[in-house]
């Protein structure tokens, strides 16, 4: 089976990811900042007023600014 969002649900998959490569990601503003051993979700939501959010390397520093203003009206993800 894939693994996609579909099979997932809820699920943060990064949780999942063991490496040993790190993975960066973004496009999951729920869940915000993630922090896992092998793997950084740097969506902080900048496009709702939130954060953006980078990642230095090869330190893995995480450095962010607050958004100028709010691009898009926040709307939760709903999933089945």
């Amino acid at each position: 089976r894939a693994s996609c969002p579909k099979f997932f649900n809820n699920w943060p998959w990064a949780r999942l990811w063991d490496g040993p490569q790190t993975v960066l990601f973004g496009h999951d503003a729920d869940r915000g900042l993630q922090q896992y051993e092998h793997a950084i979700g740097l969506d902080t939501g900048c496009v709702y007023g939130g954060r953006l959010t980078a990642c230095i390397l090869p330190e893995k520093r995480l450095v962010s600014v607050g958004a100028r203003r709010e691009y898009f009206k926040y709307r939760r993800k709903h999933y089945e």
